[in-house]
């Protein structure tokens, strides 16, 4: 068979993120996540005793989720109580990085390794109430979606409203929330196999935005799935979506609603998709319908070549 048409491919001791400091996946993604900060932060996270003894460590490279958040060095212990880097501190913050992947919230790296490996400095910096908020308040869907609320050990109310020193959120960072396309959590998306031209032209019309992308499913023996977009998006409809963006759109997808990408493609296999979708008016991407676009699919091929065409 021809191969399937093409549409238009688009193939810095203290940084940034400690000016604002001085300023001042799974499917048990969320199940991993809340039983390690429910276990260890049970207590109030506030009780930690700020007048102990503490020294400045390292971030060592095995700490991925913080190596690269603006500083190179933590205290010891850190705002969960954790005194041992190797023992403590590395394995448990894995259990954070597959929600930072989502990309939840720009800074939700900011809260959680201000937490986990709080910067060196001559006095505690914790994270401002209002940070906290920010970041909950677009995270805790993710942990929603998969039928978790968020941990009462990061009640938001235990961080101080005043914000002169402690880390605040970027209004920037804000700005960004507001305007750009996101994925969220949503009910699964229909999937149809084989369909009829007019069905595939019918989806390009009726939504605001029609890609094709190849998801990959790495085959693992044990721990969760992992799928991924692989190669470029290729734009049918491009709609409001961003053409540097869409490929990373789409994988923070595919992290939120897991429950649903599972089921697209088997282990160790890749699938070629049409994926059709809405924007929504606060700026969620919705995916509607899926085509599995398999060698055999006259349909979408002939759908792709003539939607240039096509009215609606």
């Amino acid at each position: 068979m021809k191969r399937a048409p093409r549409t238009h491919n688009y193939c810095e001791k203290l940084s940034h993120s400690s000016c604002v400091l001085l300023g001042l996946s799974q499917l048990s993604i969320m199940a991993a996540f809340l039983a390690v900060v429910l276990a260890v932060v049970a207590s109030p996270l506030l009780a930690f005793d700020i007048g102990q003894s503490t020294r400045c460590v390292t971030i060592p490279n095995q700490l991925k989720v913080c190596k690269d958040v603006g500083y190179s060095e933590m205290r010891l212990p850190n705002f969960l109580g954790h005194s041992n880097l190797e023992g403590e501190v590395v394995p448990r913050s894995e259990d954070w990085r597959p929600l930072l992947q989502t990309g939840c919230h720009p800074q939700a790296q900011s809260l959680f390794c201000s937490i986990i490996a709080p910067v060196c400095l001559d006095t505690f910096i914790q994270p401002c109430h209002s940070l906290c908020v920010a970041v909950r308040d677009s995270c805790a869907p993710v942990l929603a979606c998969q039928g978790h609320p968020w941990p009462e050990a990061l009640n938001c109310d235990r961080f101080s409203a005043e914000e002169d020193m402690c880390l605040t959120p970027l209004a920037k960072f804000s700005h960004l929330i507001k305007d750009l396309p996101k994925p969220a959590c949503q009910n699964c998306p229909s999937v149809e196999v084989a369909p009829a031209m007019k069905t595939v032209l019918s989806a390009f019309c009726h939504h605001d935005f029609a890609v094709t992308a190849k998801l990959h499913r790495v085959r693992h023996p044990i721990g969760e799935p992992d799928l991924q977009v692989d190669g470029c998006v290729e734009f049918i409809r491009q709609g409001p979506l961003l053409p540097y963006d869409t490929k990373h759109l789409l994988q923070e997808w595919l992290l939120i609603n897991l429950r649903c990408a599972i089921a697209l493609v088997r282990p160790g296999r890749s699938q070629l998709y049409v994926l059709t979708g809405s924007v929504q008016p606060d700026g969620d991407i919705i995916l509607v319908h899926l085509f599995s676009w398999h060698k055999k699919d006259a349909g979408i091929a002939l759908a792709t070549r003539k939607w240039k065409h096509h009215r609606c």
